[in-house]
């Protein structure tokens, strides 16, 4: 784990594997998480010569916390990111809560991001037209539900969540997410994703609840962008059996951001998608110029 110390003096952890001179992939983590290790998407980045780079949004793990942040901040994180690394362009991918982040990014930073891809990403909690809680896991709608009556009922729901998920194992992942999981999902945790999803969900809450409340209200108000202002390659892959981002946020997304190219798959969950992220990193750089 490494560290950089941002403009504003606050501290962000992040991991970068891969060649120093390889084009940077910038992976944004779910919702919670940090940055803890995603083996198959490292491996990936890595066998297509990428260096992979993934931060702690802040609040997770041994990022300072940022109160009231919006997902537009994640932007400038990471352009600060890259400078200290001496990088210029770059390649994004988001999961689940990193969708949006990597839509930060390709709107915010054009001329740097040269390409973005969202892996079964949320759409914005006031799209028009999308019912934003149909179809999600109990567990999420009981969240957000508790998101939108603010920040006090917010964290005591939140805490009260972190407790199990400091302790849980990857014997325990299907009961701890428990209506979030569809059947398909299930499955992809016996190719080796449970020990990941444990160990993400440990680190999530290890410096407390800040980095999860946060990314709570900031996807629950306004991003701070307009999807209109994105301007290079995206990529929205989405499952339909998914039940942490239901399909109706994937279908949304490729309706509203310009240009989109879309991968609506009717066999695949939230976590299945994972599996086939060999695929995607080959979609990204086929469309990416740089």
């Amino acid at each position: 784990m490494e560290r950089i110390v941002l403009p504003d003096g606050r501290t962000l952890e992040y991991l970068a594997e891969g060649p120093p001179g390889g084009l940077p992939l910038v992976l944004h983590h779910g919702t919670p998480s940090g940055a803890v290790r995603v083996p198959a998407v490292f491996d990936s980045a890595v066998r297509h010569g990428l260096r992979i780079i993934l931060a702690s949004r802040p609040g997770y793990g041994g990022s300072s916390p940022h109160p009231g942040r919006r997902v537009a901040d994640v932007a400038a994180d990471t352009a600060a990111l890259l400078d200290g690394l001496g990088a210029s362009h770059f390649v994004t991918v988001g999961w689940s809560g990193g969708g949006p982040h990597a839509l930060a990014c390709a709107a915010l930073l054009p001329g740097r991001c040269v390409g973005a891809s969202v892996i079964a990403g949320v759409a914005p909690h006031d799209a028009a037209g999308l019912d934003w809680l149909a179809g999600m896991g109990d567990e999420n709608i009981a969240e957000f539900q508790a998101a939108a009556q603010g920040v006090r009922v917010l964290d005591t729901f939140l805490t009260a969540m972190a407790d199990g998920l400091a302790r849980v194992s990857a014997d325990d992942v299907i009961a701890a997410f428990g209506d979030l999981l569809s059947e398909v999902d299930k499955k992809a945790l016996d190719d080796g994703l449970a020990g990941y999803l444990a160990e993400s969900s440990r680190y999530s809450v290890s410096a407390g609840i800040a980095g999860w409340r946060e990314d709570d209200l900031a996807f629950s108000s306004d991003w701070g962008f307009p999807l209109t202002d994105v301007r290079v390659p995206v990529a929205v892959w989405q499952g339909e059996q998914d039940r942490m981002v239901p399909p109706a946020h994937g279908h949304w997304l490729a309706a509203h951001v310009p240009g989109a190219e879309v991968h609506l798959l009717p066999a695949e969950g939230h976590l299945s998608l994972i599996t086939g992220i060999d695929e995607v990193i080959d979609n990204l750089l086929a469309h990416t110029t740089v």
